[in-house]
């Protein structure tokens, strides 16, 4: 009984560290507390809200920022970097040894336990890695979550585009069996010949084709907007929101290209990653640090019951691979930090291209809007009725129709290639995320300062959004 119980000492040692827990650091607590804030909303069957057209693209985004798999693949890869950090501060699982001295009979039996303790140091430097990494793949889901919203608003604005395509050619359409029965009228009083009821029939033929292709065009579109939504091909096709939805950006001008320095997540990525590639420098410093373990074994075979300490520690010897180690994190934080800059210099570029974009497409639809379509509208008027008073040849009067037309379309597609880039300020560059994004309130782990890097002088950026449709 006693050589039993003796035999049982180790195994119940090892059922005892089964239930040890580790030390967490402060970063990791932090960095649970926060997955725990964005876990709720991602459960397995997440709640989605119900898809109303009237309220507009508020309730779209909030369900594509739950079910779409870019989103959720994103969070998950999070999810799995935070869980890691609990991995690289812990220490080596202990180790059951046993040895027997056996000649023609069983001589010593020696249960024993090990365990190794890496050098001082080396768990939090790995630990720091570990959660420099969470960071930047906390900032990959903020960028999903942006690039999501984006392409929502993206595809609703180019259906909603279609839809003022096809009404403008529809109208058009109308208005070309007007001008036929009226070219008609005219040659059945002897004032024209029977080739202005041609053009007006090539005309209507020509626009007809248009309306049929635009109509072909909106199965393509509304792929795109269910595969933003996060709907497979098999679901039921979404219904549409019936008005445009601006995108609100309070900032102007150096005050929003600050805020986007301070936000955009591929730049907070990217300094994540010059962060978590300073800790891998510190990692490989502590290569020279020998690795130590101790253990101890019981001869249960002795009486008295005979203990044997053992101890170990690593010879960290190869000054060559320690030198290797050290040379590759530096060399791989120097790239972190070309790619940070290369990023911060197309990051001011982007935006400075995007605003005067968004002023150029300001500029322009004040113009179609204000000047050139009124007027086009009153010159096809006057030529409607200088043909009919046989004062304008039909050509002029399909000239004035194709004018009208071409201005209404430019001033719809300007105000949805200004609302596209809009969002693209928002979202994309700035990184304001819409009011319903399931992200943090604050950035994950500790308090840096704001992202410097190269800026470019800027106009100011007034930026008005129109009220909706």
């Amino acid at each position: 009984m006693r050589h039993l119980l003796l035999s049982a000492l180790p195994g119940l040692g090892l059922l005892l560290l089964a239930g040890c827990r580790g030390v967490p650091t402060a970063e990791e607590r932090l960095s649970r507390q926060q997955v725990a804030a964005v876990a709720a909303r991602f459960a397995v069957s997440p709640s989605l809200p119900v898809l109303e057209p009237d309220p507009g693209l508020s309730n779209y985004l909030a369900f594509a920022l739950l079910n779409a798999p870019a989103v959720r693949a994103a969070y998950f890869d999070w999810v799995a970097a935070v869980e890691r950090v609990t991995v690289e501060r812990s220490r080596p699982d202990p180790v059951l040894t046993f040895q027997a001295d056996i000649a023609d009979v069983v001589m010593a039996v020696m249960p024993g336990l090990m365990q190794e303790f890496p050098g001082p140091g080396k768990l939090r430097a790995a630990a720091a890695v570990a959660t420099a990494e969470s960071r930047a793949k906390y900032f990959a889901f903020a960028a999903a979550v942006l690039q999501t919203a984006f392409e929502v608003k993206r595809t609703a604005y180019q259906l909603w585009l279609l839809d003022e395509q096809l009404r403008l050619q529809r109208e058009t359409l109308v208005l070309l069996a007007e001008l036929e029965a009226a070219a008609r009228a005219q040659n059945a009083a002897g004032k024209v010949t029977l080739q202005d009821v041609y053009r007006a029939q090539i005309e209507q033929d020509r626009l007809a084709t248009e309306i049929a292709n635009l109509e072909d065009s909106r199965r393509p579109l509304l792929a795109q907007f269910k595969a933003a939504l996060g709907l497979r091909a098999g679901q039921p096709d979404p219904p549409l929101p019936v008005r445009l939805e601006s995108t609100p950006l309070a900032l102007e001008g150096d005050a929003l290209l600050e805020a986007a320095f301070r936000r955009n997540p591929r730049l907070q990525a990217l300094e994540a990653e010059l962060q978590m590639a300073e800790a891998a420098i510190a990692l490989a410093r502590k290569s020279a640090v020998p690795d130590f373990s101790l253990g101890v074994m019981a001869d249960v075979n002795a009486s008295p019951v005979m203990a044997r300490p053992l101890a170990g520690m690593s010879l960290p010897i190869w000054r060559d691979k320690i030198a290797a180690q050290i040379a590759r994190a530096v060399a791989g934080r120097d790239a972190a930090a070309a790619r940070l800059s290369a990023e911060q210099l197309r990051f001011t570029v982007d935006f400075a291209l995007k605003s005067f974009e968004y002023r150029e497409l300001t500029r322009t639809l004040a113009l179609l809007e204000e000047k050139l379509v009124p007027k086009a509208r009153q010159s096809f008027e006057i030529a409607r009725a200088g043909y009919l008073a046989g004062q304008v040849d039909f050509f002029n009067l399909l000239d004035a129709e194709r004018t009208l037309l071409s201005f209404r379309l430019q001033a719809v597609e300007a105000r949805i290639r200004r609302e596209i880039v809009l969002a693209e300020l928002s979202l994309l560059i700035a990184g304001l995320a819409p009011a319903n994004a399931p992200l943090l309130d604050s950035e994950p782990g500790p308090a840096k300062p704001a992202a410097s890097g190269p800026r470019m002088a800027t106009s100011e950026l007034q930026v008005t959004p129109p009220s909706g449709r």
